[in-house]
């Protein structure tokens, strides 16, 4: 007898007693043959000794699955329902689940401590697999979900070289329509409001627009380019932060279309018109973009097909243990409007 007093053993503590990482052992109890057989017997060992008994080990010997997927979106409520991003992906990826009859779990994350409940719920196989919108650079969740031998796939991308499966829209070719058009349209001192420096989506319309610069033969000026986080509000700071440096400036890339309607507000404070004075483009082709005084020039991506191509991954990952990571980006088209 162990002695043990901490109740139902946990999947850390079976990990532990066979001295494996925790996607071994979760891999050694789902029957995957990704598994030495050393690792197999230590695992069977702990699980034994410990009286370990996983729901899903359960489930897996009466031949069924939890038939549920984690869609995980790392934000605040408030953000979620007001960002027409967010809502078009959950829509997408929806209408793919219900088609597979797989039951969507929508998870936000909005604190560490959140963070690790939902490690935990992970930990515990109780979703066979999970989905990612708006990851950024040092998120962990996508490794720990792979360590655990659930299928993964993410809206958008880590970093170029992500190893987990996505799916991504043209982000660099988004920046250079935008400042290509701008140009063509003999603006000259062309501004940018980035998204967070730790998202890829961000990096590469921001690598868009300096390829944009450089095909229309205008120089890169770093007083152009301001910090934004894709929200309506660090919009408005950048726009505000941008006119202060170049007040001369004719024209703004947005990074979003919510970024976008911040920078128009700030446009308006300082008593400039659009695109009198200065020309405005964003990203989304969101309905705030129709909507918006004057209506707004913007890229879109295909939000939603996005969605369902996100859960058509995962189905496939789900019905095949061994299939590759699936790496998809799909294209965007510039919807030119009065505001450029």
């Amino acid at each position: 007898m162990s002695g043990r007093q901490t109740g139902r053993p946990t999947l850390e503590e079976v990990a532990a007693r066979a001295g494996v990482g925790r996607g071994t052992v979760s891999r050694v109890i789902n029957g995957s043959p990704r598994v030495s057989e050393q690792a197999r017997e230590a695992v069977g060992r702990a699980v034994a000794e410990l009286g370990y008994v996983p729901n899903r080990a359960a489930r897996a010997l009466a031949g069924s699955r939890t038939d549920a997927v984690a869609l995980v979106v790392p934000e605040t409520e408030a953000r979620l329902f007001a960002e027409p991003y967010f809502l078009d992906i959950i829509r997408g990826v929806s209408a793919e689940l219900a088609a597979a009859d797989k039951q969507l779990l929508l998870t936000l994350i909005r604190t560490e401590q959140e963070r690790q409940r939902f490690e935990q719920y992970l930990a515990a196989q109780r979703v066979d697999g999970v989905l990612m919108v708006s990851v950024h650079r040092d998120d962990p969740l996508p490794d720990l979900a792979r360590e655990l031998g659930l299928p993964t796939v993410l809206n958008g991308r880590r970093s170029p070289d992500e190893p987990a499966s996505y799916v991504d829209s043209d982000n660099v070719g988004a920046g250079r329509s935008a400042v290509e058009h701008l140009a063509g349209r003999g603006r000259r001192r062309i501004a940018t409001i980035t998204g967070p420096p730790d998202m890829e989506a961000a990096r590469g319309r921001l690598a868009g627009y300096r390829e944009g610069l450089a095909a229309a033969g205008l120089p890169v000026d770093e007083l152009l380019v301001a910090t934004g986080d894709f929200t309506e509000e660090g919009g408005r700071r950048a726009m505000t932060a941008l006119l202060e440096r170049r007040p001369d400036l004719d024209a703004v890339f947005a990074a979003s279309d919510v970024t976008a309607v911040g920078a128009r507000a700030a446009l308006r404070a300082h008593g400039l018109a659009v695109p009198g004075d200065v020309a405005l483009v964003g990203v989304d082709d969101s309905p705030m973009a129709r909507h918006l005084d004057p209506p707004l020039t913007s890229v879109r991506q295909p939000i939603e097909e996005m969605g369902r191509a996100m859960a058509a991954a995962l189905l496939r990952q789900i019905a095949s243990e061994e299939a590759e990571p699936s790496r998809l980006v799909l294209p965007t088209e510039l919807v030119v409007r009065e505001s450029s």
